[in-house]
Parts: structure tokens; sequence; C-alpha cells
């Protein structure tokens, strides 16, 4: 299914826009040590503890090219099925600032280790591919503090060094949601393949949005402002909506809109201008004189890509294949690696489609409530399968499997024993059930004569009264089917 004309549309006085935007996503690499250094990249260490003197520039040391976070990028490409490109060059990109030690970064800029590729989202009107421009190397900076002395600024070289992936999309998405899904897609991939855990929260992504308006018809794209280091999804679709309609305001009012680089004010949910838009030129990018050109083997990229996991797109097929599962369901099943483990783990012995209910539902809504992940889940995928087992066998109902389930999530207690311990086995006898529900006729004979005369909807107030006198055990297929025999 190929997507259909949908644009986030804004409606001005005189002309009706579209917004386009383009996202550079900094993905850190997941990896031990720096991208030239040895240096640790845990987060959350002391300030300045995870510094070497080539983080801090010190004359005449030499950046050392880590072999592990090519290969993570080599990885990171492949997934995004883009091309490899056998020969790359690192550049220096010349800008000034208090957590830059060297003056310069370094980065790369004509020749990228990944060309081009693309991503497949699954939006409400069908899938919508989105193209990768490139994807390249650089090290990230430090980080400037502010916030501890009223009259001085310090600064963190923890972060200097830190590998980083900026991935660079065409400018192919036209809205806040697809924004939202397409962030979410790649952060997944990423996950998938282990070269970037995602954890906005931590800064290990995060985005610049550069985003321009035309009007409806254009062809031409209009001027564009980019808003910086934006790390949360929810940022950037409340960046893009106040951007959009701050330019559309200008146009409309005959004003022009300046390229340049704003910053988004969470508090205020409105960007800011920062500085005019550098053009390539201004960081006067020359190849780094310290490092040779990156020339990679093609035996070393086919080695990767055999050694690929499968990812998400690849995975959902499987599912909705193998498990008779719907699109939707497979979208959210294989969204995260973590998410596709546990329901693998929970269907290999218990019915696949109630599996699928009982973790987008009952499971899900417990971990939103708690605000866990599957990970921190208070119910393991094995118990959760022992509890499905039980409502397919007909040994305790749908019904009491709610309840065994609240539970369950007190140190993940076994589904089997709690049935056991309390007596909630549910009651499957025939002749047992057959007492309850001539006991319930006999003392609703009113009701039964009603019932006879055509009020059929008093079929539930029986079973009510059945379910109520087994105290919630009586098995409810079995309850119907005595239970209209007796009627009749």
């Amino acid at each position: 299914m190929t997507a259909k004309k949908f644009d986030y549309l804004i409606n001005g006085d005189k002309s009706k826009w579209e917004v386009i935007i383009g996202l550079e996503v900094h993905a850190q690499v997941l990896s031990k040590s720096k991208l030239f250094s040895p240096s640790p990249t845990k987060f959350g260490a002391e300030p300045n503890t995870q510094v070497s003197l080539v983080d801090t520039a010190f004359p005449g040391m030499l950046p050392v090219i880590n072999q592990f976070c090519i290969e993570q990028s080599i990885k990171t490409g492949l997934g995004l099925k883009a091309k490899i490109n056998l020969n790359s060059v690192f550049d220096r990109k010349n800008y000034f600032y208090a957590d830059l030690p060297q003056g310069y970064q370094i980065s790369q800029y004509k020749n990228p280790i990944v060309g081009e590729g693309e991503i497949v989202l699954d939006m409400p009107y069908g899938t919508k591919k989105v193209g990768i421009e490139r994807l390249h190397l650089e090290q990230d900076a430090g980080k400037s503090i502010h916030d501890i002395d009223p009259d001085n600024s310090y600064v963190d070289l923890n972060r200097s060094g830190v590998a980083l992936m900026e991935i660079v999309s065409k400018p192919d998405l036209r809205s806040p949601e697809e924004v939202n899904v397409y962030v979410k897609k790649l952060r997944s991939i990423m996950r998938y393949l282990g070269t970037c855990d995602g954890n906005m929260q931590e800064g290990s992504l995060r985005a610049d949005v550069n985003v321009s308006v035309r009007k409806v018809g254009d062809k031409k794209f209009g001027t564009r402002c980019e808003i910086k280091n934006v790390n949360s999804i929810r940022f950037m679709q409340l960046a893009i909506e106040y951007e959009a309609r701050r330019q559309v305001e200008l146009l409309e009012s005959d004003k022009k809109v300046n390229q340049e680089t704003r910053l988004f004010d969470t508090k205020k949910n409105a960007t800011r201008s920062m500085r005019s838009k550098e053009e390539a030129h201004d960081y006067r990018y020359f190849p780094d004189p310290d490092l040779l050109p990156l020339k990679l083997e093609q035996s070393l990229v086919d080695k990767l890509k055999k050694e690929l996991p499968e990812l998400p797109d690849e995975k959902k097929e499987r599912f909705i294949k193998e498990h008779n599962l719907s699109p939707y369901e497979a979208n959210i099943l294989v969204s995260e690696k973590e998410i596709s483990d546990y329901y693998e783990e929970v269907i290999k012995k218990c019915d696949k489609k109630l599996a699928t209910n009982w973790i987008t539902v009952e499971l899900f809504a417990l971990l939103n409530k708690k605000n866990l992940s599957i990970l921190q889940s208070p119910v393991s995928a094995r118990n959760l399968s022992k509890l499905i087992k039980m409502i397919t066998s007909g040994k305790i109902s749908g019904k009491i499997a709610k309840d065994v389930f609240v539970k369950m999530q007190v140190d993940d207690k076994d589904a089997e024993q709690i049935v056991e311990k309390e007596g909630l086995i549910q009651q499957s006898d025939p002749k047992e059930l057959e007492k309850i529900i001539t006991k319930v006729i006999s003392n609703n004979k009113d009701k039964v004569e009603q019932y006879k005369s055509g009020k059929e909807k008093l079929f539930g107030f029986f079973v009510g009264q059945i379910m109520k006198a087994s105290e919630g055990k009586a098995n409810p297929q079995l309850v119907n089917e005595i239970l209209r025999n007796k009627l009749k």
C-alpha cells in the first residue's frame, strides 16, 4: 500500500501552506570508548573524569580511529538500506566554542562513510518512503554549564570526542506526525542493530530540525530555518508547529523569512533566533591532516551484512505470515526489539492470538500506568504464558484471569500457584453446573415465565446469577449451553 496525498496544511489568511521538514539526527554510537581516543563513554560520570589528552587537544596528541565505531556506522547504513562508501574522508569543521578544545570538530563533509538510503514509515494513510541523504561520523563537543554559578560558566569535557552518527534525511517529511514516526522508526532500527541506545533523556539521540513552508502547489522550496539540538520527539513536534506558523505569518505579511539557526524554548513552546545560518564555506572544511582517508574492504561490509539481525520491517512481515497478525498488531509488537522478544517468548507454549491481545491490551496498560518499559515488566513472559495457557485449557475464565494477573504483578508471582492456592480453578463439571443452574431457575420462576414470553434479554440475568452462585468460577461457555437447554 503506498502513501496517499497527505500534508500538514496551514490555512493562512491568503493561502494554504504546506510544511517541508528535514531532520539531522545525531545518534551516539554505542561504544565503550570514544571515536579517536580510549576514553570511556559511560553516562552520568563525574564531570571531566572521562577525558584524555586527545580529548582536551593537548599539543602533539594525535587522534586514532576507533574501528568498532566504524563498524557500527556501517551496520547502521546497512540497516537503512544505504550505500556504503568504501572510501571516505574525515574533515575539520572549524568553529569556536568554549567546550570545543581543538577549535574545530572532526567530521565528514563531501565524502561520508554512508550514502543514500531510505526508511519506510507506516502511517495511518499507508506507507511512505523517506529518503536518507547521508550518514557521516563525527565527534561530539563538550558541554557548557551555566547554572552552577551566577558569574561563571563551567565546562565538562566528558562528551568531548564521543562518536556521533549524523543521519541526514531528505526534505521528504510533511507533518509533525510523520516526524514522530520517522524518529521512532530510526531509533528502533538502531536499537535492533545495537548501534545506538536511543536514550533521548541521556542525550544519545537528538536532532536538528529544518523547517520551511511553501504555498500548496508550489514546487520550489522556501527559506528554511534550523532548530538546533531538540532532544525529545514531543518537542520536535511542538517546534515544527510553532515555526511553520511563524513563517506563514511572516510571508502573509509580505515579510521575509531569514535563513537562520533557532532554538526551541520548552517553557514557552516557541522558537527564538540563535544566529544567522552558516553555510558550508563558513566552516572552512578541509581534510584532517592527522587522519588518512578511510578505506574499507568490501569483504568487511559483506561480513557485517551477513551478521545483521532481523530488522523491524522483516520481522513485521514474518509475524504477519507466521503468527497470523494484522499489520497493526505486528507494527506494535516489532516497534521495540525487547517487545518482540517478549512476545516470541510468550507464544512458545500458548495461543498466539490470545497472547497478542493480552500483551497489547492488559500488559501495555499496566506498563503505561506505571511508566515502565517491557524490560521492567512486573510480569515475566514465562509467567504470562502460563496464565494464557490456563485460559485456553478452560482451567480459569477470562474474568478470573484478570484478577490473577493483578496478583501476579507482586514479585512476578507464579500464575499456577495463585490459582491453586486461592481455589480459582474454573468449574467445568457439567453435572455440578447443572445443579447450580437448576437452583437459580427454581428461585426465579417469574423471570423464567417472562423469558419464555419473549424477554430474551433476561438470559444475561440468569448467567449473572449463576456466576454469582459459583463465585465467578463457572465455565461461561458451558453455562450458556446448559442454561439454554434448561430454559427450553
